[in-house]
């Protein structure tokens, strides 16, 4: 474990500072390397030379919301396996949903308790940080092709642009053809047990992959969960 914090950056991303000061006095003492932004359109600069690993990131902002910002570090090839954590005093769930579409892996509602906030980020690191021995390194499925090593995934040769959550729904589901999954099942496979999400978060990433990839892959039985089938037909 002191292996990956040793060589894991954080990015904080806040208009607070007494959030920032909070945020940054407890991950020191884990031995993060840190930096901060204090709007959007900062973080998003200095993500591009700071590379983190996982960005803690607050909703609303100043010059650039949090949402837009994740959307738009999703875009970026150096962002594309970092994990996005929001932190956030605004608690609706469209907000969540509407997080989690721009590619969050996890969405803590402020205030902030933070001896459980630091444990639910080691866990996040680490789970991210260590892949399965006997997990398939290249999946194909017909015109589908997933890289697991390399985090992408292409259809036809064509490169898809998969948020990290998005990616390994569609790696899980690609290594169990043909294997029913409900809505739970799939939020402790993919997102884990340590990470609060509402069942709807997996529809809204199924709806998003269905969008990049042919319907069929992605099969849904009614009133039980999804299935990724290797037939077309």
């Amino acid at each position: 474990m002191s292996q990956v914090k040793q060589n894991t950056k954080i990015l904080l991303v806040d208009d607070d500072p007494d959030i920032l000061e909070l945020l940054e006095y407890n991950l020191a003492k884990e031995n993060y390397v840190l930096a901060k932004a204090v709007n959007g359109q900062q973080a998003l600069e200095l993500a591009k030379t700071f590379k983190p690993n996982l960005v803690i990131l607050d909703v609303m902002m100043p010059i650039l919301d949090g949402i837009e910002t994740a959307r738009q570090m999703k875009l970026m090839p150096e962002l594309k396996s970092t994990i996005i954590l929001f932190l956030t005093a605004r608690g609706e769930e469209y907000t969540e949903i509407a997080a989690f579409e721009a590619g969050g892996a996890d969405y803590v509602v402020k205030p902030i308790k933070p001896r459980a906030l630091v444990s639910r980020i080691k866990s996040m690191l680490n789970r991210e940080g260590g892949a399965s021995e006997n997990s398939q390194e290249i999946i194909q499925i017909g015109d589908l092709t997933i890289n697991r090593t390399q985090y992408s995934a292409s259809f036809q040769g064509r490169l898809l642009v998969l948020p990290k959550k998005e990616f390994e729904l569609l790696s899980f589901l690609a290594r169990n053809p043909n294997k029913v999954f409900n809505r739970d099942e799939l939020l402790e496979k993919v997102w884990g047990t340590d990470v609060y999400v509402v069942e709807r978060t997996v529809d809204v990433h199924i709806r998003k992959l269905r969008e990049k990839i042919p319907e069929y892959y992605i099969k849904t039985l009614k009133g039980v969960g999804y299935l990724f089938s290797i037939d077309p037909l």
